[in-house]
């Protein structure tokens, strides 16, 4: 699968933020000490493990940052899988440039990388169903825009990216706001032809209630054991979209999936992704 990339100069401020934070006041202090300007060099970044790689452009913008004389070539792209002992991408140019962004890089590559693997192997469980595993908000602070885009790369799709892309009714808001007619009411009442509204929902009363009064678009289905969300599903019979959310684990999204949900959202993807081992070789 080929994956249309964000341009660059979205990417650029968070690389260049994590690079600021390890190169500090005074730069790579151990690497001007002992290698020569003059020095160059033929890195490798590779695989020490099978993976969907993920990270490559964030990577290669880290070392472009450094040092934009740098001539860096990606041999396996995001979205693509790996193998152990692969070649990802290669560094030809200045040794010191090379080393001064080798960290950044490789934490991003391998976290990334992390994050798509896992994502993959969710997706994997959903196949023969129409089921669409989704991420969540659930990221690490500073580094959604990159994170979401491993999930998309490992075949996942994106849940909502903040606050502000949709209105998205939670227990709590109907807790406050007094219950599920309100906040629907409300809803309707303010929401552009643009957004989607989504609502939350735990209990069979709470659906019947949201398809009564109607102005949603996607219903949210939290905590449902596989019997209810197959009731929950045969109650809105198309009349809008269906999420699972709540207790996915590996185990189960096969069986959620078997249910007829449209979207299976896992925070999982991304706060408990492993980050896979990388590494640069000279």
């Amino acid at each position: 699968m080929s994956f249309a990339a964000l341009p660059d100069l979205i990417l650029e401020p968070v690389v260049r933020a994590a690079l600021m934070e390890d190169l500090g006041a005074y730069g790579d202090v151990t690497t001007r000490a002992v290698i020569p300007q003059s020095t160059t060099y033929k890195a490798r970044l590779n695989a020490r493990e099978d993976a969907v790689v993920s990270g490559m452009q964030v990577a290669m913008i880290a070392f472009r940052l450094v040092d934009p004389a740098l001539e860096v070539e990606v041999l396996v792209k995001d979205g693509q899988s790996c193998r152990r002992g692969d070649t990802l991408m290669t560094i030809k140019g200045s040794a010191a440039s090379i080393l001064s962004g080798e960290r950044v890089a490789l934490n991003f590559a391998g976290r990334l990388t992390g994050i798509a693997t896992k994502t993959a192997t969710f997706v994997q469980q959903t196949k023969g169903t129409n089921a669409r595993m989704t991420c969540t908000r659930k990221t690490t602070p500073g580094l959604r825009i990159v994170e979401k885009q491993a999930v998309l790369h490992g075949g996942g799709f994106n849940h909502r990216y903040s606050l502000s892309d949709a209105i998205l009714i939670k227990d709590n808001h109907i807790a406050a706001a007094g219950g599920v007619s309100q906040v629907l009411e409300s809803a309707k009442a303010q929401a552009s032809h643009m957004m989607a509204v989504e609502i939350e929902v735990d209990r069979l009363d709470q659906l019947a209630e949201v398809l009564r009064i109607g102005g949603a678009s996607v219903v949210l289905l939290d905590n449902m054991d596989n019997e209810m969300l197959r009731e929950a599903v045969a109650m809105v019979d198309g009349r809008m979209k269906t999420e699972a959310s709540g207790n996915v684990t590996l185990d189960r999204v096969a069986s959620i999936a078997a249910t007829g949900v449209d979207y299976i959202s896992s925070g999982a993807l991304t706060h408990s992704a492993r980050t896979v081992d990388l590494g640069l070789d000279f």
